[in-house]
């Protein structure tokens, strides 16, 4: 495999970093944004693109389908129909707006908590009711409750479930068996499944998520996946993704929504990044995963040795560390805030992203050891304080 350097430095204060806008010494560990370079092919295929010189409004081509059909089928095992695929400008404008345009103001959507936290935004800020179905944490570990699933499903105001696919914060890739009953319940009460799978590729090296929609045909019928390069390759900033819908009906809902919010179009730059980085990012993603389940390996020695009262919880996919602070507090947003204050990191409250995230932290770990280091000494520094008060 070729070497990649991800312990190199990538100095991005001055940039206009949403992350990295911070003051004096602060290190930012919250914003799911790595601090590694896109992979080399990716900034080739841009500049050349810059190249020309002529940036005018673009269309999708017939590459752009390639390259999502050629990953997928390669790396996932799923063999996905060139009719499914639709651009859109990003994961969350296209759940915002599927939600407004297949539930009507007051119906209820699901969520599995604690989940990605501006899924509470895509529903409340159109007038929808967030129902949470609580995820249930036992022995340092995640498992879904059907039977409140179920009751939440069978709510005749209940039209929508958003999936997280792998989830975000707690790292789980969900099991075939799960997705299949998530399916069926969904399909027994009518409700549709927006499944977002954007931290699909980022995995444990061993393992590979399952698409929802290649479970069953039943979940392929009432599901719409939303995927993109921009978790995967750090390539947010090109507002680059795709929705995959089977269904020729709820594809054409979503399609139409999609064009009335004007999140269909691709900037000059958005199909040139998603094509090469889906062509030839595949060696500089495997050595990523590799390097980040050393970094979540440093994160659980450090914490066992210097914060054993702080539990990390195991993980199979994102870069994202799910902390059980709880052995010293059920207030993590007080604990955050005490952090920033008084050590400069930057991390996100587990109440961020709902009910049952109390006592926990997130951590983003996508950045060199060196920094990793850094925020791990922090932590440590900032919690012996915070207990010390």
């Amino acid at each position: 495999m070729k070497e990649f350097d991800f312990d190199e430095p990538v100095e991005r204060r001055g940039t206009d970093s949403l992350k990295w806008s911070v003051t004096g010494d602060e290190l930012p560990m919250w914003v799911a944004d790595m601090d590694f370079r896109a992979p080399s092919a990716v900034t080739e295929a841009l500049m050349e693109r810059v190249r020309h010189g002529v940036f005018g409004y673009s269309v999708i081509p017939e590459r752009w389908y390639a390259a999502y059909i050629s990953w997928w089928n390669r790396r996932h095992d799923f063999m996905i129909d060139r009719r499914w695929l639709v651009f859109s400008t990003g994961v969350v404008p296209s759940i915002s707006s599927i939600v407004r345009r297949l539930t009507s103001v007051g119906e209820n959507v699901v969520v599995q908590t604690p989940v990605y936290n501006i899924f509470f935004n895509s529903i409340v800020n159109n007038g929808r009711h967030v129902l949470e179905n609580p995820l249930v944490y036992r022995n340092g570990e995640y498992s879904i409750d059907f039977e409140d699933l179920e009751r939440k499903l069978s709510n005749s105001e209940t039209t929508l479930m958003i999936l997280c696919n792998p989830h975000n914060p707690v790292g789980k890739i969900w099991s075939r068996d799960e997705l299949s009953e998530i399916g069926r319940l969904c399909a027994r009460y009518h409700v549709t499944v927006v499944s977002d799978e954007i931290h699909c590729d980022l995995t444990k090296p061993e393992k590979n998520y399952i698409p929802f929609a290649s479970v069953s045909e039943q979940c392929r019928k009432i599901s719409v996946t939303c995927v993109a390069p921009s978790k995967t390759f750090n390539i947010a900033g090109l507002h680059s993704s795709a929705v995959i819908c089977p269904d020729e009906f709820l594809r054409q809902r979503v399609e139409r929504g999609l064009n009335t919010d004007e999140v269909a179009e691709p900037n000059a730059f958005a199909v040139e990044g998603a094509v090469a980085a889906y062509s030839s990012g595949g060696e500089w993603l495997d050595a990523l995963r590799n390097y980040l389940d050393t970094s979540r390996f440093v994160a659980g020695t450090f914490l066992q040795e210097k914060i054993p009262r702080v539990r990390l919880i195991d993980a199979e996919a994102t870069y994202l560390l799910w902390l059980d602070c709880r052995g010293i507090t059920e207030k993590t947003r007080e604990l955050t805030a005490f952090l920033r204050s008084n050590t400069g990191l930057w991390v996100s409250a587990g109440e961020n992203y709902g009910g049952c995230g109390a006592g926990f932290l997130r951590l983003n770990a996508a950045c060199p050891h060196r920094l990793l280091r850094d925020g791990l000494d922090r932590l440590e520094r900032g919690i012996s304080m915070f207990a010390a008060r």
